[in-house]
């Protein structure tokens, strides 16, 4: 059991879950989009919200701005939370325009608007729990996509719904964080999304 919930914060991390929303989204959308575009933008997203914040990573670490790919302390979260907001943001600008995909655009957007609410609390000391966020905020994704596509994903949305149980555990396990602060990071992914749902759904 041990192994199993360190390996579910390792599998599950933040990094890869807009990955997966954009995924999701190629492989349900009823619209006719070209296969070369949705590579390249598959391509593009993974390298800027992927490959990029690792390199990122080891540059901070080998600077000494954070010690471990944990960032145990809010210090050590703002630099990263600060990359990843200019990253996000680039996405939103240059791979996801809202003229072009504007579920993805929101979808960014409502990771942007999280991202900066972490970056908030980091430099107030208060550690949120970003696996969390980004898991809500793919739930919540998922859920306005079966609604605006009327697609049955019912197993899709339990699957997640259990993965929320899971992470959740696994931080509490780890000793990463406390239930407020993984409440609080559920509502910080969730919110946003939800709230930017009136402008595309």
């Amino acid at each position: 059991m041990d192994k199993f919930l360190k390996s579910v914060s390792f599998i599950f991390h933040p990094l890869i879950m807009p990955l997966l929303g954009v995924i999701f989204y190629f492989s349900k959308s009823p619209r006719y989009i070209p296969v070369q575009i949705i590579q390249a933008k598959l391509i593009s997203i993974f390298i800027l919200t992927v490959v990029l914040p690792i390199l990122l990573y080891f540059l901070l670490k080998t600077l000494g701005k954070v010690k471990s790919v944990y960032l145990d302390t809010t210090r050590e979260r703002i630099i990263p939370l600060i990359l990843n907001c200019i990253v996000v943001s680039l996405v939103i600008k240059k791979i996801v325009p809202a003229n072009q995909i504007i579920e993805l655009y929101y979808f960014f957007l409502g990771i942007l608007v999280s991202t900066l609410a972490c970056l908030f609390l980091a430099i107030m000391k208060f550690k949120t729990s970003i696996h969390m966020v980004s898991v809500a905020g793919l739930l919540m994704f998922f859920i306005a996509l079966s609604i605006h596509f009327s697609i049955n994903i019912n197993g899709t949305l339990a699957f997640i719904s259990i993965l929320v149980g899971a992470i959740a555990t696994s931080r509490l396990h780890l000793k990463a964080h406390n239930y407020i602060e993984l409440l609080i990071g559920f509502f910080i992914g969730m919110i946003p999304q939800l709230i930017l749902l009136k402008y595309w759904l």
